[in-house]
Parts: structure tokens; sequence; C-alpha cells
């Protein structure tokens, strides 16, 4: 996997933490894959760095540009950094303090557009086309989805076997790299999409055969928050790949963060807490066999840790 090596001396390869609690859960053996643990403290970066390290003499010297409250945004300011590239991370104006005080470690430019997110990326889309800059989606591009996948490589290096991996979903970018790995390997792993009931947009887009407009709420896993692109290429892996899927409730995220704080003493954001908590949903029918929970941040504010544990 040419992703693998061109990434490998930029991230850490993550452990594989068993845990006894959700082993006895569901009466199988259940496997916590620590993206947590990884620099930026979520997955993004493999995505971000394998897409920076395939752009062109030229395109980085134009440099890169790209649009997040979040995780995506940490990986592209920590990758362009180690990479010595220059670049812009457009935040909306009401982005959070902390946040912002975390992407100004790096040596990137912030620039501010708009009230929410979608704003901020219309912005950095065309001031992309307006500069030059390369525009770095946060899973709409098959080098980002290629970095992801190296998690699954991982995987199947540091487990025997393993039965059924569950992953949380927003745009899909996470289990179309996960999913595409292991099935083109012709590993026999059941793949399940775990999707917070708040924002449902890759399950409802499956539902209908198409990508669709869904309602979205607030949730605790604004990791996966928000709508898909049109055109999404990872539409496709997903519909193709992905064996099942589950939902789950606000409650449910809340329950599983303070879970995994309780029982391994780990940090994890909304978005982690979504797989974590379908597992307990599917327990009854997990007996036996060995699961792998991708833990995919642990990036969460404090106010919102706090929420969830207190």
């Amino acid at each position: 996997m040419a992703a693998e090596k061109r990434i490998r001396p930029y991230i850490r390869e993550t452990p594989v933490d068993h845990s006894f609690y959700l082993a006895r859960a569901a009466d199988c053996q259940a496997y916590l894959k620590l993206e947590n643990l990884q620099h930026t403290g979520s997955f993004k970066v493999r995505g971000a760095i394998n897409k920076l390290l395939s752009l062109e003499h030229g395109q980085r010297e134009a440099g890169v540009i790209a649009a997040s409250t979040g995780n995506h945004g940490l990986a592209v300011a920590y990758g362009a950094s180690m990479l010595g590239m220059h670049g812009t991370i457009v935040l909306p104006e009401n982005a959070s303090p902390q946040k912002v005080n975390v992407l100004r470690r790096y040596d990137l430019d912030i620039a501010f557009f708009g009230t929410d997110c979608e704003q901020a990326e219309t912005h950095a889309r065309a001031e992309a086309e307006k500069s030059g800059m390369v525009y770095l989606s946060p899973y709409n591009d098959p080098h980002v989805l290629g970095g992801q996948g190296t998690i699954a490589r991982e995987l199947v290096h540091q487990l025997t076997s393993f039965d059924c991996i569950m992953v949380s979903v927003g745009g899909g970018g996470l289990i179309s790299g996960i999913a595409g790995y292991l099935k083109e390997a012709g590993k026999d792993v059941e793949v399940i999409g775990c999707v917070p009931k708040n924002s449902p947009a890759m399950y409802d887009a499956i539902k209908a055969g198409q990508i669709v407009d869904s309602p979205l709420l607030p949730t605790l896993s604004d990791g996966t928050a928000g709508g898909i692109e049109a055109g999404s290429i990872t539409f496709e892996p997903c519909r193709r790949y992905v064996d099942d899927w589950v939902l789950v409730t606000e409650d449910e995220i809340r329950e599983a963060i303070k879970l995994i704080f309780e029982e391994h003493r780990y940090v994890i954001e909304g978005a982690a807490g979504v797989a974590v908590a379908s597992f307990l949903k599917l327990r009854h029918r997990l007996g036996g066999k060995n699961v792998v929970v991708v833990i995919c941040g642990g990036n969460i504010e404090l106010a919102r840790f706090k929420e969830a544990v207190l």
C-alpha cells in the first residue's frame, strides 16, 4: 500500500488495547484501536499528510487551504508544518477560542469567514480557485481515503484475526478507507457503520440510494456532524463495502464517553463515543467474535467532557 510507505515517517502506529469491560458485556473479544493517541489527537492526520505528500512541487509552492473547526484543520496544520508548507485554515467567526488557540501553535495563517462551517468551506474553495492554493477536503479525495485506510493495514498486522470492525461515519472518509482496504485485500471482516441519530447523512444516503439532504440536529459527535458533498467519492465505497449500519442517540454517546473514561481512563471525543455506543447497542449479536472498535479521536472540549462524565 503506497500510502502506508509514504506517511509512515510522519504518523504513529497507534496501539490496540483489549477492553475487558466490552468483552464481558458482549461475551466476545473486544479491542480498541486508539487513534485518540495519534498526532493531533485523531485519525485525520493520516489522510491529510497522505494528500500533502502527493502534491507536486508547484502545488506545494502555491500552498494549501482548508476549512475546519476541528480535527481536519488540526491535521492539515500539523502536516503542512511538518513538511514546511504554507497555508491557511478558514474558520467561522464564532469558532471556539480553545480550538483557535490550538491551531495558532502551527505555522499557518488563520482566516475567519461566516458563521458556520458551510460558509467557511465555501469561502475556502473560492479562495483556492482565486489564489491557486490547493483545497484540502476532509473526506472527498482519494489520497485522503488512502491515508485513512492505513488504519486497517496496521490492524491486520497487530491482530491475528478479527471478525468485525465498528467505525464512526460522517462524510465517510474513515470507513471508506478502512473498508476498502479490508475488502479489496479479501479479508472476511464485517464492517459496521456507526452514526449519530442527530446527524445521519451517510446513513440516509445509503437508504435512499443517493446523496440526499438530511435533517441535522446538534450532536456531541461534532467530528461526524454535517452533510455530504454532492458527488462525494465516499458514497460508493460506503454502499459497496459497509455491511451494516447502526444509529445511536445522544444519551448513548454520552454514556459511551463516560464508560471509556471510567474503564480505561481514556478521554475520547463524541465521534469515538458513537462507535463505542454502537458496540453496546449490538452487543447481543457479537458473542464469540473478535471485534475492533475504532476510537477515532480524543479531541473534546472540557465543558463537553464534563457534561458527559459528571
